[in-house]
């Protein structure tokens, strides 16, 4: 399942989900967190911009200051989830990438040799993509007017808007998985000016979210900020559930992309999509789980670490290059402070909020830092590639 397809996919289930529970919403039966909602579709447009050069306005090149704009919007779709009362700036973003956006999408579609004349002439699936792109587009700008008026949760004819919308999505994403399928792209990819693959570009969302969880933890647990609970539980099994599906990264480990792990994917995002917008609702038990997860996936990594294969054990350690040594390091403090959150969570009290807060600030830097040494490996790797003889 390409990157693409698993960010459209995940996409359309969170406006399905919404779809569905804005009906008991509108009717006053449940509690409804709009923003926690504008965040997750800001994170959404943010990790295709970090990972494909895909943006509301156009395919871009993947350039340094696109990934540093893709992270910018994705912390402030963050903050809106972990922050209730930060709304104004989330809401004007998602009114441009909706309705501006999907305004220039729909007539560059129209109007692109390569596009509507092109797939029109294809015939045969290309058709459903015409079909798919046009009821997305469009669909779109209807939600913009919608989000620029806040009034998401009004009526059962909104919720109904935001299905079609949602399945709209997920038809495109069915149809491009198709595409794929039939016509796989090359599987060299041109390189790009920001130098991160998708392992790297994910390890980059997730330490963001660490060190922004963790420094708005400090004035949250000084009582200076409001703070949603279930919203950030939410994102961050969204989080897990994109690594899972477009990569097989679980926080227990790698695991090959079967049958199981796109269900247990989808079934993470469904849980992290549910808990963003219905406040509290899930909030016990994705902490139990998240807990859980955090603990057995610092220990198995300890454990990894403590037993390195037998080619690097048997070299001596002083032989071994700076940045694996750095790496080792990183790699090991990583994992303690993956446990000691998780301990946090399962054992409510062990450690102060403001600890807290400094240890999830802390991981983020360190696996910011950990994504410095694998680039820097990399262009080792590519630099004693080059310097073989042929």
């Amino acid at each position: 399942m390409p990157l693409e397809v698993v960010i459209l996919l995940l996409g359309g289930m969170a406006l399905l989900i919404t779809g569905v529970l804005l009906f008991p919403v509108s009717g006053g039966w449940l509690p409804f967190n709009e923003n926690g909602l504008h965040g997750l579709l800001l994170v959404f447009f943010a990790l295709q911009a970090i990972t494909l050069g895909k943006t509301p306005f156009g395919d871009m090149r993947r350039s340094k200051s696109l990934v540093a704009a893709g992270v910018l919007i994705a912390a402030i779709g963050m903050t809106a989830c972990f922050i209730p009362v930060f709304k104004q700036i989330p809401r004007i973003l998602l009114f441009l990438c909706f309705g501006p956006g999907g305004l220039l999408l729909l007539a560059r579609m129209c109007l692109a040799r390569d596009k509507f004349r092109a797939w029109f002439k294809y015939g045969g699936i290309f058709h459903h993509l015409i079909a798919g792109c046009a009821w997305s587009y469009l669909c779109s700008i209807l939600l913009a007017g919608l989000v620029w008026r806040g009034c998401l949760s009004a009526t059962p004819v909104i919720a109904a808007a935001v299905l079609v919308y949602g399945a709209a999505i997920v038809y495109l994403a069915g149809v491009l998985r198709k595409i794929y399928k039939l016509y796989p792209p090359p599987g060299n990819r041109p390189a790009n000016d920001a130098g991160l693959d998708l392992d790297q570009s994910l390890i980059l969302l997730m330490g963001v979210f660490m060190l922004l969880l963790g420094l708005l933890l400090v004035p949250v647990s000084l009582g200076w900020l409001p703070f949603s609970g279930s919203a950030q539980l939410g994102l961050l099994m969204v989080i897990f559930a994109v690594q899972m599906l477009a990569t097989g990264n679980t926080p227990l480990g790698p695991y090959p992309r079967t049958g199981l792990m796109i269900v247990l994917g989808l079934l993470c995002a469904a849980l992290g999509i549910v808990s963003c917008i219905i406040p509290g609702i899930l909030a016990p038990e994705l902490t139990l789980l998240v807990g859980a997860l955090n603990i057995l996936g610092g220990a198995a990594a300890l454990v990894k670490i403590r037993q390195p294969p037998r080619r690097q054990a048997a070299a001596p350690p002083g032989d071994a290059p700076p940045a694996l040594k750095r790496l080792f390091r990183a790699q090991l403090t990583m994992s303690l402070l993956t446990i000691m959150f998780g301990a946090s969570m399962l054992l409510p009290g062990l450690i102060p909020g403001l600890i807290i807060g400094v240890i999830l600030a802390a991981d983020g830097g360190v696996l910011l830092y950990l994504l410095h040494i694998l680039i820097v490996l990399n262009k080792m790797r590519a630099s004693m590639a080059g310097a073989a003889p042929p």
